[in-house]
């Protein structure tokens, strides 16, 4: 899989300065790519008894509802705030760059369920953290985190102690 990492584009202080962005849309405009990867996670989770695949937004949309198909789940989508309209949870978290907020349906999981958490890159672990806490908050088994793309030397991993995590590509 290292192979992908060629169509992954390094764009140097976004979005600020001293931020070296990993921006993955080279690789989703690449069907073939963006296929293998798909496959890649459907390959690896395929009998793990995964009930839901959560996505959070917006990346992890690309790669979590295609994989849901794939596994025959469900797809849960954990959003910015203010996007959706139903009863919901939130979670604020930081951010290497500052903080945002997360929030999810209260019905989008049943307690007991075994989902998936699924983004394009892991940095800090912030977002990561807080979506599996919000997953978690429903009564939700978050069975495993994946990404994409993980930049090790921020150590995210941290941030997700106690979580299965899986990355493609490292950085």
């Amino acid at each position: 899989m290292e192979h992908l990492k060629t169509l992954i584009r390094a764009v140097p202080d976004f979005p600020v300065e001293g931020i070296l962005f990993r921006d993955v849309t080279p690789l989703l405009g690449d069907a073939n790519a963006l296929r293998e990867v798909v496959a890649h996670f459907a390959e690896r989770y395929r009998g793990a008894g995964i009930d839901a695949v959560a996505g959070i937004e917006s990346r992890g949309f690309i790669f979590g509802a295609p994989l849901a198909i794939e596994l025959g789940v469900g797809f849960v989508p954990i959003r910015k705030i203010g996007k959706l309209p139903a009863e919901k949870i939130f979670r604020e978290y930081a951010l290497e760059y500052g903080t945002a907020t997360l929030e999810v349906h209260v019905d989008a999981v049943r307690p007991g369920q075994r989902v998936l958490l699924i983004d394009d890159l892991l940095a800090t672990g912030g977002t990561a953290g807080a979506s599996a806490a919000l997953l978690q908050a429903l009564g939700a088994e978050v069975a495993s985190v994946a990404f994409l793309i993980e930049l090790t030397f921020l150590g995210g991993r941290a941030a997700l102690d106690g979580h299965d995590v899986y990355s493609i590509i490292q950085y």
